[in-house]
């Protein structure tokens, strides 16, 4: 059996490489490092395959959320309402922009914010939603629609984890995500689904107005050069980056396929072990169904309900089976984002998820033998 690895770039990198290489080649010769066609051209495939009218590349996945709140106009004081289960990044910039992050709790079966929270939690200093697509497929969007329209608020998606996912509505309608609220933000970090090789990422909706202020955001708030209209920043995608996602981009469907028949694979060894959860998708498949594509599978995440959860890592990590908790603690216990607003009674779903959650090996080239190694492992481990 090959060495399991929680991401196996390496192993997708050669099936894109010789195209790397020639299109790596074409851009040192010619030296168009920022801004440059490779660029451009990325932007355009992305725009169609998500059926978005804009897509602006930036420079990772934090600026992408930072431009995207710059570009709505929110000003220092603003509350902004996100979950409490997501990594850092989410609330992060709204605390570096000077607006008020506003932490709320996730679903039991999806880890996704809960929209009960949210309307508990907005108030009239409220002013935008940042609903986290986590682990790869979106949030209750449905109903987070229907909120931000009943109090005029700005959708905006946290779409990082969950690129190629599709959201089916109530109606039947069936958008991207990353397409549905006012605007979203991605990152092409390396181990993401649409990956590079470095830092990159991109901000996408469909409000022309919107998208040509955030052009001049990313650009140093420049329309024209050394003529600064808007107030911006330095985040360009730079060439190179935009090569390898280019090569990787057709192949996303095919990539996000990979990591569902790996997702299918698991949920099935683990079906009926009373003290393993398996992923729940939003249409409730389980992760098994083999034409869903709600779910990316971004991250594999079980909860394991016997409290063996930090002795089941160690036992992984001791056998050669690399795996991540994400996340270990809450937002609202972070000492950067405690607030005296908060109470614990409003976080129960996170306290408990912090505690349960592990995320196995998921990536493109997993395959049976691993795979069956890897849930024999957990199931002889954590049954008593």
């Amino acid at each position: 059996m090959k060495k399991i690895q929680m991401v196996d770039l390496q192993g997708q990198f050669e099936g894109i490489k010789e195209q790397v290489n020639h299109s790596f080649g074409s851009v040192l010769e010619s030296a168009a490092f920022i801004n440059g066609p490779e660029v451009r051209e990325f932007q355009k495939e992305l725009e169609e395959y998500l059926g978005v009218k804009h897509v602006i590349p930036c420079a990772n996945g934090t600026d992408a959320l930072q431009i995207c709140m710059m570009g709505l106009g929110l000003k220092p004081g603003d509350e902004v309402i996100t979950a409490d289960f997501t990594f850092a990044a989410t609330v992060e910039v709204i605390a570096l922009l000077g607006l008020t992050p506003v932490l709320v709790d996730v679903e039991e079966n999806t880890f996704n914010i809960d929209p009960k929270a949210i309307e508990k939690a907005i108030t009239p200093k409220t002013k935008a939603i940042v609903p986290v697509h986590l682990f790869g497929q979106c949030a209750n969007m449905d109903v987070i629609l229907e909120l931000a329209e009943k109090h005029e608020l700005f959708v905006i998606e946290d779409n990082a984890q969950a690129i190629g996912a599709t959201h089916t509505f109530a109606n039947g309608n069936k958008q991207k995500a990353g397409t549905i609220g006012d605007v979203a933000a991605t990152s092409f970090f390396p181990s993401k689904n649409l990956g590079c090789y470095g830092d990159g990422g991109a901000i996408f909706t469909n409000d022309d107005d919107l998208a040509h202020t955030l052009r001049g955001i990313v650009n140093h708030g420049m329309y024209k050069r050394y003529h600064h209209d808007v107030v911006g920043v330095n985040s360009r995608l730079d060439s190179l980056q935009a090569a390898v996602l280019r090569a990787k981009l057709p192949r996303l469907d095919e990539y996000n396929g990979k990591r569902r028949e790996a997702a299918r694979s698991y949920s099935k060894a683990f079906a009926d072990q009373p003290n393993i959860v398996v992923p729940e998708t939003v249409n409730g498949c389980d992760g098994i169904c083999d034409t869903c594509d709600c779910h990316v599978f971004h991250q594999y995440t079980l909860r394991i309900l016997n409290e063996k959860r930090d002795k089941l890592v160690q036992h992984l990590n001791e056998n050669g089976v690399p795996c991540g908790v994400y996340y270990p603690i809450p937002l609202h216990r972070q000492k950067a984002y405690r607030d005296s607003r908060y109470d614990e009674a409003d976080f129960s779903i996170t306290n408990r998820l912090v505690n349960e959650v592990i995320s196995l090996p998921m990536h493109t080239e997993l395959d049976d033998e691993q795979i069956e190694f890897i849930t024999k492992l957990i199931i002889d481990f954590v049954n008593p």
